[in-house]
């Protein structure tokens, strides 16, 4: 285990806004950030000691910034695999490359948590026509095809109902691999935040419950309600996922919950997640705390809450009608509002999120949704 003391540098692939509060938390504890990415006066680069925007292809430009910090981690997963491995020559990164190899791709990742045991929903690697109506024909309909690298909220993904739809939903993968997946018909999406430290040590903040509208992350809560079941279940599987990687960082496990109350696997982000923000504020420790001691070899801090929490997303859409009237949003004193320094608030686009405390998370969540309804 490598310690990396306060007054020391930390680098950092990706520049948006889980990078942002990164370097916040980070300069607390008295370290300081060097971000990289392609962008400049980005999220995290207002918030962080150092910017160098450069490609992540140029490799020159990675083996400099690899030799002006003490440790590198990565707040976006989708940097190629010669960037991680040029700046390793230098110093540790975490987590480590072959973890991004993994996860940035969805059929490296099913593949690996099947191979592995963990429970996911039946699915197939298509590369053609004729391989997408063999595996409709195998999983069923409905189903959802997705490109099996480079996709989040919901980009990259048509579902399924009918022979009717295939060449459609094939035509919109743009001839990329892809993987076609059983649909889940959940009762909820849930997710893990977790992190572990070089020693082995391993933190987690319960199970949080996720809503999502049009695919985007809406609304999070904890403590979710499940049953103590479902609630162990959940932390065991992220427990034994980051074991099996040997994982270093913060890391959360998104799930399905179906009706019958079991969890399928739906994606690892191998980095702090958007249903993490509730911890920004309402935890002894956040997520991105959690990510600055585990990749400097520090002890995990407590997870505790200190009430139950929710999270409401803030998108551009927000900006519709001009600027915010911030001040009605805050007329509750447990609300805080957490704002990235985007400067172009344009529908879909992440621009902030709110936190909030309360007696029960039911109520938390819905002081969140208030707050933000009293920002338009």
């Amino acid at each position: 285990m490598k310690t990396i003391s306060p007054n020391s540098t930390i680098g950092i692939f990706g520049s948006g806004q889980l990078g942002r509060m990164f370097a916040i938390e980070a300069s607390k504890m008295g370290y300081r950030v060097h971000t990289f990415s392609p962008d400049s006066n980005s999220p995290t680069g207002q918030a962080a000691d150092a910017e160098t925007a450069a490609s992540y292809d140029d490799l020159d430009a990675v083996r400099k910034f690899a030799r002006s910090v003490d440790v590198i981690t990565f707040e976006f997963e989708n940097v190629p695999s010669a960037t991680v491995e040029a700046a390793a020559q230098f110093v540790d990164v975490h987590p480590k490359g072959e973890i991004l190899h993994t996860t940035q791709n969805r059929l490296r990742e099913k593949t690996f948590l099947a191979g592995n045991g963990f429970p996911v929903t039946p699915f197939r690697h298509i590369r053609t026509l004729d391989e997408l109506k063999n595996a409709v024909d195998e999983i069923g309909t409905p189903c959802v095809l997705k490109t099996a690298g480079f996709g989040y909220d919901g980009k990259g993904q048509a579902k399924i109902v009918s022979a009717d739809d295939l060449e459609a939903a094939f035509a919109a993968m743009k001839g990329n691999d892809a993987v076609l997946e059983a649909f889940v018909d959940f009762e909820k999406e849930v997710s893990v935040v977790c992190a572990r430290g070089q020693d082995g040590e391993f933190a987690h903040y319960g199970i949080i419950e996720n809503e999502h509208k049009n695919h985007i992350l809406d609304v999070s809560f904890a403590p979710a309600i499940v049953s103590e079941k479902v609630y162990a279940e959940g932390v065991e599987i992220a427990r034994n996922i980051a074991e099996k990687f040997s994982y270093v960082g913060t890391m959360c496990v998104e799930f399905f919950l179906t009706s019958g109350g079991d969890l399928l696997v739906n994606e690892i982000a191998p980095r702090p997640h958007n249903s993490g923000h509730l911890t920004f504020g309402p935890c002894v420790t956040s997520q991105f705390e959690q990510q600055v001691r585990a990749v400097c070899g520090l002890p995990l801090g407590s997870t505790a809450f200190y009430r139950p929490a929710a999270m409401a997303n803030l998108l551009g859409d927000v900006w519709a009608n001009g600027e915010p009237n911030w001040a009605a949003a805050m007329k509750d004193p447990d609300v805080k509002i957490h704002l990235y320094g985007k400067t172009d608030p344009r529908p879909g686009r992440k621009m902030g999120h709110i936190t909030t405390t309360a007696n029960d998370a039911a109520l938390a969540a819905e002081a969140a949704a208030t707050a933000r309804n009293n920002l338009i």
